[in-house]
């Protein structure tokens, strides 16, 4: 793919009558993790006095991905009218899913969320590290784009490419000792521009085509239920409050800690010097 730019009639997500059109950004993810917060047992007032994590030990990795797809899902609303954007594909027979299935004039695009906060990126043409730890990142995104390329070329009759992209939320940096040719890795603030600066390869009745089939969840999934919990949005939305504050009251005792720590350092400096 290269930076030209081409211009095409857009083709409006609206016309689709499709199950996966409204399904949210990180839905599936959400759910897991409130499945694995209802085995925890409530927090009392001590906990909360010294800013324990309401978010189950097991479940912070669940909690931190759907932040990151979140803020994913946030930023492809920048897309204009011509691009289609699925959230949470359910894929193959069990609970597996993509996070993002991108669909405009420059093609189709699966796209794999991480959220590595603050962590340093190290990147190969077959590896892909984080903070020096090896990730399974880039076979992955390549199992994710050749699913979708299987499934959508079933779907609708005709050869369907699908190109893996990587975007890592909140990173620190990134090292490319050498780019992948088949997976793009980026800074997921970049992803928007990125895409509409794609070279258009998708005709008007192409990308219709391929929007109509990738909307209908039984392209991806046969038996997959796309029900939606009401409560979802304002549930996760308050677990983000709670786990900030108890972030905050942390901060506060380590903070305290220190001034302590600090105090007792000069008392017992004074009054040893006090003995010369």
């Amino acid at each position: 793919m290269t930076n030209e730019v081409h211009v095409v009639q857009p083709v409006s997500p609206t016309r689709v009558a499709g199950d996966l059109i409204e399904r949210p950004a990180a839905y599936a993810v959400i759910e897991e993790l409130f499945r694995v917060q209802e085995t925890m047992e409530p927090q009392n007032v001590l906990h909360q006095l010294f800013g324990f994590r309401p978010v189950h030990p097991h479940a912070q990795s669940w909690f931190s991905g759907a932040i990151g797809e979140r803020k994913v899902g946030d930023l492809l609303l920048q897309l204009g009218p011509e691009w289609a954007v699925l959230h949470a594909v359910p894929v193959g027979k069990g609970d597996s899913d993509i996070d993002h299935v991108v669909i405009g004039p420059a093609g189709v695009f699966t796209i794999n969320t991480k959220r590595h906060r603050g962590k340093k990126i190290w990147v190969g043409e077959r590896m892909l590290m984080v903070a020096g730890q090896k990730t399974d990142h880039l076979r992955n995104s390549r199992h994710e784009a050749k699913r979708a390329a299987k499934l959508l070329t079933k779907a609708t009759g005709i050869p369907v490419g699908v190109h893996p992209v990587l975007a890592i939320v909140e990173p620190a940096s990134f090292t490319f000792r050498q780019r992948p040719q088949d997976v793009s890795i980026m800074d997921a603030r970049r992803l928007p521009r990125w895409l509409k600066r794609r070279r258009a390869v998708l005709a008007p009745d192409e990308l219709a085509r391929i929007i109509d089939a990738a909307a209908e969840v039984r392209t991806w999934h046969p038996t997959a239920d796309l029900s939606i919990d009401p409560s979802y949005r304002e549930r996760f939305s308050e677990l983000e409050r709670k786990d900030h504050q108890a972030y905050l009251v942390r901060l506060a005792w380590s903070l305290a800690i220190a001034i302590a720590a600090g105090a007792v350092a000069v008392s017992f400096l004074t009054s040893l010097t006090a003995g010369f």
